[in-house]
């Protein structure tokens, strides 16, 4: 299998039906901090400082710069983002509100998996919301016994297994 930097997925348009998504143009890339910042920022502003209260300060750090960053655009409107460190930390991982629950997320996780793998990390790991650990959990991700709180929000940190 060819692994490129940008997916299409109008494309599987069947597949995609059965699994209750609309028949849309669904695009994920690798973006650059530097040049896609604002998209970027709009997303994450919207779910993590607006959504979920997590303080401006605590939102935007010193591994922006240095991340591989990804975005899903739908119809070319952007709906979600993650960030992947360099040590194999999976991050700032958001999905805005009205595309939740549609696959997207799913999608943008394979992308990012199959990133890490092409960069040969073999560390994968993510602080998970708790009331995201299912989701992790059905990508093959395994769990920490230990709840921690970033912007007191409680967290466990998860490793991918296979």
């Amino acid at each position: 299998m060819i692994k490129t930097p940008f997916f299409s997925y109008s494309m599987l348009a069947q597949s995609s039906l059965k699994n209750n998504m609309p028949n849309d143009d669904i695009k994920i890339r690798e973006v650059n901090w530097s040049t896609d910042k604002e998209s970027l920022s709009k997303i994450r502003s919207d779910v993590f400082i607006d959504e979920q209260n997590v303080p401006e300060k605590l939102e935007w750090d010193e591994f922006d710069n240095t991340s591989l960053h990804f975005l899903v655009t739908k119809n070319n409107k952007t709906i979600a983002c993650a960030r992947l460190k360099s040590d194999g930390q999976i991050g700032r991982m958001a999905v805005l509100k009205k595309y939740r629950n549609q696959g997207i997320g799913k999608k943008l996780l394979q992308f990012v998996l199959q990133k890490a793998d092409s960069k040969k990390l073999k560390n994968i790991y993510l602080h998970a919301q708790i009331s995201a650990i299912p989701f992790y959990e059905n990508q093959g991700f395994t769990t920490s016994d230990d709840i921690f709180f970033e912007a007191d929000i409680p967290h466990k940190i998860m490793q991918k297994t296979s």
